[in-house]
């Protein structure tokens, strides 16, 4: 029978209070298997703890959520989802974090937002038996599973994209990069993807860092980009993602910068689909959710059952902490304006949530609307 779960609650209350640096430390080494749990597994219902970022992005509460909601039920129908949102702050993170594992899961889906900083709590839960499954970023510490997207093909396709609308001339011209959070382990491989292609291709004037994919902070670096280089210096713009896209467009319209350079993005936010159609951003990256949701679900009910994720997995990753971790990693679809139907097509929206009324004009060039 598996340990009461009050003992382990309690166990881990303690653990994540004190950060558990010495006792996680032995855990790493005791033995304990990739599938996580460290007692027979569970007969009947278990909780599944789902903590994901409340950041800018639109999809969390959106998309993944309930994605992973459903896949839970189709699979445990007694199983409970205990979801807490947090913000872009790794330290309220790390608070909801260790509110959510002391309230008494059993297994843990994190979205984390700072990688490095989960590690501590991470290793509290594993400390404690609860095993974890990293969330579309690769969270440090003990994890059992992960599920994501891959993130170097996501630059490839960005960097590509660029390159194809800059033409053939793109040997000449300049770009700014707008990179993702140095807290974000996939800001690092969405960069590498992005420089193996566009490396010796361009010249990058300027290149950022944006802490938090804060659109904000890449307003504030779009703008002293253009106050540098001049406003007619800045041929594109690599932007890592939906948000900083947006927040280098509202910088270069600030500017007065007309036309617009290519601008690349990802997640295929509404308002970025909305901005392809109407010309302000020249692509996006699709990454449909339902495959990355139920992988999740499905690695988090079979950890609370005890059981192994190998037939899950599609291959394995090393986080630094842990060598061959179960993962699945998809792959990526690159949008522009040409392609823009797929998400359409797909169910992510309608035609009416894309064409609204300021925008119906853009949407019948595009061919949306019949």
């Amino acid at each position: 029978m598996k340990p009461h779960r009050g003992r382990a609650v309690a166990a881990l209350a303690a653990a994540a209070l004190v950060l558990a640096t010495a006792a996680c430390g032995q855990a790493a080494q005791s033995g304990r298997q990739p599938n996580g749990g460290t007692g027979p597994p569970h007969t009947g219902g278990f909780t599944i703890g789902l903590l994901l970022p409340a950041n800018q992005a639109d999809r969390w509460q959106r998309f993944d959520r309930p994605l992973i909601e459903s896949r839970v039920r189709e699979l445990c129908s007694d199983c409970t989802v205990r979801y807490s949102p947090s913000g872009p702050d790794a330290a309220a993170q790390q608070r909801q974090l260790r509110a959510l594992l002391t309230s008494g899961i059993d297994v843990l889906i994190l979205g984390s937002v700072d990688s490095r900083a989960a590690r501590p709590t991470v290793r509290g839960a594993a400390a404690a038996g609860v095993p974890v499954v990293a969330y579309d970023q690769l969270a440090k510490g003990p994890i059992s599973g992960y599920v994501s997207y891959n993130g170097e093909e996501i630059g490839r396709l960005q960097a590509t994209a660029l390159l194809r609308a800059l033409g053939s001339n793109a040997f000449r011209l300049r770009i700014v990069m707008l990179n993702g959070s140095p807290t974000d382990p996939n800001a690092a491989d969405l960069k590498k993807g992005a420089l193996a292609v566009l490396k010796g291709r361009v010249e990058t004037a300027k290149r950022y860092e944006v802490l938090n994919w804060d659109p904000q902070i890449a307003y504030a670096d779009m703008t002293a980009a253009i106050a540098d280089l001049g406003p007619d210096r800045i041929d594109g713009v690599y932007a890592a993602n939906d948000g900083l896209a947006s927040g280098a467009i509202a910088a270069l319209r600030s500017a007065s910068v007309h036309p617009l350079p290519p601008i690349t993005g990802q997640d295929a936010d509404l308002a970025a689909v909305q901005r392809i159609v109407t010309g302000e951003q020249f692509m996006t990256v699709y990454k449909p959710f339902t495959p990355e949701a139920r992988a999740a679900a499905e690695m988090a009910v079979a950890l609370g059952r005890g059981e192994s994720v190998e037939d899950i997995a599609t291959g394995t990753v090393d986080n630094g902490s842990r060598r061959d971790i179960p993962s699945v990693v998809l792959e990526p679809i690159a949008l522009t304006a040409e392609t823009i139907d797929t998400v359409i097509r797909s169910g992510k929206y309608t035609t009416d949530q894309i064409c609204t009324p300021d925008i119906r004009s853009a949407c019948e060039e595009a061919g949306l609307l019949g």
